[in-house]
């Protein structure tokens, strides 16, 4: 069994930079690939960027390529999303997510979810 908590969501103007953080409680961090999806109000979640277990390979959707930066420190059980450059459409909760040994980008591949924190990106 995996817990998750985010933290690091607030509100930012348009253009500045946030730092998201997913503590992992659980044994075994460093077998699960992480993810992050987001959902904005009125949409469905979508996925946002992944993460390999030893953190070598990372994924982003297209939208966020260039901006956004995930890492994860395993001895810390620990993973970050790095938001720079943001614009009013990365607003929504976003949701770190785990599941074992491959990355994924679907949301249905993925076992374990935290509760979402949010980011509001202001014009």
């Amino acid at each position: 069994q995996v817990q998750l908590v985010e933290s690091g969501g607030g509100l930012v103007q348009a253009g500045g930079s946030l730092r998201l953080s997913c503590a992992a409680s659980g044994h075994t961090f460093s077998t699960y690939a992480m993810g992050w999806f987001r959902q904005a109000p009125g949409k469905e979640r979508e996925f946002v960027a992944a993460i390999s277990p030893n953190g070598l390979r990372t994924y982003y959707t297209d939208s966020v390529k260039g901006r956004f930066t995930m890492s994860r420190d395993n001895a810390k059980g620990t993973v970050y999303l790095q938001m720079n450059s943001l614009k009013p459409e990365d607003t929504g909760v976003y949701y770190c997510a785990a599941r074992q040994y491959s990355t994924g980008s679907r949301e249905g591949e993925y076992n374990y979810w935290g509760q979402g924190t949010q980011v509001t990106v202001s014009s």
